[in-house]
């Protein structure tokens, strides 16, 4: 269900055909925007029942590494881009088809293992956290002390392969079960708080650069964002350099999400880059001018990028996250919720367990709302997991 409805300029594209790996939440929402632009869109994606496949002009079903159910998608798509990171990019490269992707495998090839990742920002001389591959327990424990943070290098999503280590004991006790020999090791960052931008680049170079959000994770999943972030403009106009220097050394073309660490003097570290429409973006699609995923639609298809403005003063965004395991729908939870003034509830239609993402909450501000807006936040989270 979405409460609001925002028109979009018809364009004399006609005809384009967009293929996205993947038939989850963002590759649904690209398929909500994607009628607007006179754009096809197309999944590939597991099952019959992800949210994507419902609205979709086409579909093929296959796993998000499968290079086979690619290719045959690849048959029906001028284009073709990524809901996430999880491909089997050696695959895609047999496939002969690296005109279509985008954006391209060179530019995904740093990104989609986090240790390569860390290393391109540092090549690039962007500011990081402390990180290295693991070399023995000693001298991890000497480079790093307690606590410290090991990560999955590839894929880890919404807190699964993040281990935040904080005394020997819990090293040990995980060392048990997981390979930490194989973990990307970090230095844990006290960060004051944590920061996201959502960005885009064409093919002709135009780059697009949202405002700058704050972000609030619990157990490493974000619940809740706040745009823009109130943070000094120094610090804004740093997250959006370095975002710009991202997007042009990877010669993107398409929409990344950046996430950032924010200390307490103001230091700025990049924490990961999302090559892809990015949950801490979904505010744009009833606060901003442009969606992020209209932008992704526009970048990929040679489109002159939109307006990254805000529509009003602010915007926040709440996680309707599972909290039990149920197939029920929770309109009474959801009739609830958009009792708030200028709120928009998006639905994905998924089943319920503990920790998915089953929709968002967008929720208008002007500038006298601005500054209730936790108490808003915490309004909507009463409302959905209270009883």
């Amino acid at each position: 269900m979405v409460n609001g409805f925002k028109k979009q300029a018809k364009t004399n594209m006609v005809g384009k055909r967009v293929g996205v790996i993947g038939g989850g939440q963002l590759a649904w929402m690209m398929a909500l925007e994607a009628p607007a632009l006179s754009i096809d869109l197309i999944v590939q994606a597991e099952s019959e029942t992800e949210p994507a496949v419902k609205i979709a002009k086409q579909f093929v079903i296959g796993n998000v590494d499968d290079a086979i159910a690619t290719n045959k998608m690849a048959q029906m798509c001028d284009v073709i881009t990524f809901e996430n990171e999880f491909v089997d990019l050696k695959g895609l490269q047999e496939l002969n088809l690296k005109e279509v992707f985008k954006p391209s495998l060179n530019t995904l090839k740093p990104l989609l293992d986090k240790y390569h990742q860390r290393s391109f920002l540092q090549q690039v001389n962007l500011p990081v956290p402390q990180f290295s591959l693991w070399s023995s327990q000693e001298q991890v424990i000497a480079d790093y002390g307690f606590p410290l943070v090991l990560k999955a290098r590839r894929h880890g999503y919404d807190g699964q392969g993040t281990f935040i280590i904080k005394d020997l004991e819990c090293l040990q006790q995980l060392a048990k079960t997981v390979p930490v020999t194989e973990l990307l090791v970090e230095e844990f960052v006290p960060f004051e708080r944590e920061l996201g931008i959502i960005a885009a680049r064409n093919e002709a170079g135009e780059i697009a650069i949202y405002p700058v959000t704050e972000t609030f994770q619990q157990n490493q999943v974000c619940h809740w964002t706040i745009t823009p972030a109130d943070v000094p403009k120094k610090v804004a106009e740093e997250v959006k350099a370095i975002a710009h220097t991202i997007l042009d050394k990877l010669e993107v073309i398409g929409v990344f999400g950046i996430e950032f660490f924010l200390t307490a003097d103001n230091r700025v570290l990049v924490n990961e880059i999302a090559p892809r429409t990015h949950n801490s973006g979904h505010y744009t699609l009833d606060g901003c001018e442009t969606s992020q995923f209209t932008m992704q639609l526009q970048a990929l298809t040679g489109l002159p990028l939109g307006s990254t403005e805000l529509k009003s003063a602010g915007a926040i965004m709440v996680n309707l996250l599972g909290f039990e395991e149920s197939d029920t729908d929770y309109l009474q939870k959801r009739s609830q919720i958009l009792q708030i003034p200028n709120s928009f509830l998006h639905w994905y239609g998924k089943t319920s367990r503990p920790g998915r993402k089953l929709g968002h909450v967008t929720v208008i501000l002007d500038e006298k709302e601005l500054t209730q807006a936790k108490s808003i936040i915490e309004q909507i989270e009463s409302l959905w997991y209270g009883e």
